[in-house]
């Protein structure tokens, strides 16, 4: 899976393609601190002028949001050019993984669901690794630069739990972001999701391979073939009953958190501690770093998907690797 990276032949696309993605994606989380840095100046702007009758003139308004629609731009067109690059550069990982099995194929090809492994899951590794590594990085490189950003907006208000403790909205995000993600990837395990997927794989791709084959041989009874569907519909029904309970905790998680900022931030709006832009500028802030830590989460669902691909590529592998290794012998 990863001779992307080991071989010359994929060095351009590899290494300087990774290093392309990670500053494109530096860049995006830049405008994104210079947009959250915007909407505490507009809300502020907002606040003095329905406070007071024109204490603000019509050009100063329309400036605003014209340096909003500028950074708005510039934001589209790098998450457009990262996401067109990212595509060519999985596509490129893609073919060095099959360009491999084709060339180990003769061994390949003996194994059970073989052409899966080979079109499907290298598809399927690629899509993954193309939503969920990008906003992986981008969600890291939005920890390092927005944390600092809420502790300098939060420091010196009071926060509920926490009074007026200078970390307490940065721990606050951190103990609901962290705790909500452990409960889920626990419930996650106790339900075995990743082997309820892994096992859904194997007999869809055995259920494949009898249909296929059964082209070709008139002795492959359809009773055979009627068994094998009952087991994929077992796994299949298996399935939906364990991630009914796991979206059970998931969504209502995910709801409540629209309100978390807000709590934390209770003591201060009460006390007219903020502005409306100081306000705006926290919850955002505050919004961005909780949903970096909530990348787990979030994500969770795709990473079975991902880590079930994964393992049956690796498993794939290591067969053809043995196969290779009795051929030497022999």
């Amino acid at each position: 899976m990863f001779k992307f990276f080991k071989l010359k032949k994929w060095f351009m696309w590899s290494w300087l393609g990774s290093m392309i993605i990670l500053s494109s994606l530096w860049i995006q989380v830049k405008i994104d601190v210079k947009i959250n840095k915007w909407f505490g100046q507009f809300y502020d702007m907002i606040q003095k002028a329905l406070g007071k009758p024109n204490a603000i003139t019509i050009d100063e308004y329309w400036s605003s949001l014209l340096s909003f629609i500028t950074l708005a731009a510039i934001y589209v067109g790098v998450a457009v050019v990262v996401s067109f690059f990212t595509s060519h550069y999985l596509f490129r990982w893609r073919t060095a993984m099959v360009e491999w099995y084709h060339s180990v194929y003769d061994r390949a090809r003996k194994i059970e669901g073989a052409s899966q492994r080979v079109q499907e899951d290298t598809i399927k590794f690629s899509r993954i690794m193309e939503t969920l590594g990008t906003s992986l990085i981008e969600a890291l490189m939005i920890l390092v630069e927005f944390m600092p950003i809420l502790f300098g907006l939060s420091a010196s208000i009071p926060i509920f739990f926490f009074g007026d403790w200078d970390y307490g909205l940065i721990v606050g995000a951190l103990i609901w972001s962290v705790g909500g993600t452990i409960f889920l990837i626990l419930l996650g395990l106790i339900l075995r999701l990743v082997g309820v997927e892994y096992d859904l794989q194997k007999k869809e791709a055995a259920y494949r391979k009898i249909l296929v084959v059964a082209e070709d041989d008139g002795s492959i009874r359809p009773k055979s073939i009627e068994e094998l569907f009952n087991g994929v519909r077992e796994i299949h029904f298996l399935s939906y009953i364990r991630y009914l309970y796991f979206n059970i905790g998931r969504i209502a998680y995910l709801q409540a958190n629209v309100l978390s900022a807000y709590v934390f931030l209770a003591p201060a709006i009460v006390a007219g501690a903020v502005t409306l832009g100081v306000m705006q500028q926290i919850i955002r802030a505050f919004g961005r770093v909780e949903g970096s830590m909530q990348y787990i989460l979030k994500a969770w669902p795709t990473i079975i998907e991902l880590a079930s691909v994964y393992k049956r590529l690796r498993e794939f592998e290591s067969k053809i690797n043995q196969d290779e290794f009795i051929d030497e012998k022999i």
